[in-house]
């Protein structure tokens, strides 16, 4: 399984959902691959903060050849989680079209479910080149009980895309974990966070089944 984080919009959330993503599947010993696609480098920062074994590979490949590079980096593992950059380019293209499923996070804010068109749009004229390539858009750092974290779901109505069941909710758990180099499965075992990303994981294999 091959899935690409991205959104054209910076600060919603991709490098925690890719970390805990893989995470959440090295725990199930999966052999795990994240590549970090973004010139910022977060997950290459995750990594380094982190003091204990490493939980999964993570590389560095900001460069627009990912999908051509894929095959010969990611030989021998199970999944690999693509941490995608925060601008429509060359490599944001290319990211996609290494993809099966290009997962698009979006905070509760009409500006996210604006900015999340240009990707749609990306991922539109991959999937002439690549027929089964699955979207699917991602509820992030949702306010619990409030209307507008409902509401964002009807907003993205809009797009052909479907939205996922399983959210993530704004959690102070999700940026200690991060601080120290882990995984919220491991800051928080059995915690809430986890449960959400654990659901995340459970629909995500849904759509590469």
């Amino acid at each position: 399984m091959i899935v690409g984080v991205l959104n054209q919009k910076g600060g919603v959330g991709k490098t925690t959902l890719s970390v805990n993503l893989a995470a959440a599947l090295a725990h199930q010993g999966r052999r795990v691959l994240l590549i970090d696609a973004d010139p910022q480098g977060s997950a290459l920062d995750w990594a380094a903060a982190r003091e204990g074994t490493p939980l999964f590979a993570v590389v560095g490949l900001p460069r627009p050849t990912v999908h051509k590079e894929i095959g010969t980096i990611g030989y021998g593992y199970d999944d690999i989680i693509i941490d995608g950059p925060p601008r429509v380019t060359d490599l944001a293209r290319s990211c996609i079209m290494a993809a099966d499923v290009v997962l698009v996070p979006v905070q509760p804010s009409p500006y996210d479910v604006w900015a999340a068109d240009e990707v749609v749009k990306l991922v539109g004229e991959a999937k002439v080149f690549k027929e089964k390539l699955k979207c699917a858009f991602v509820i992030n750092r949702k306010i619990a009980n409030t209307a507008i974290g409902r509401d964002v779901r009807d907003a993205l109505a809009t797009y052909s895309v479907p939205v996922m069941a399983a959210t993530l909710t704004q959690r102070v758990i999700f940026a200690e974990a991060a601080a120290r180099g882990l995984s919220v499965g491991e800051a928080d075992p059995k915690g809430s966070a986890e449960t959400e990303i654990n659901a995340m994981l459970d629909e995500l294999k849904g759509y590469t089944a």
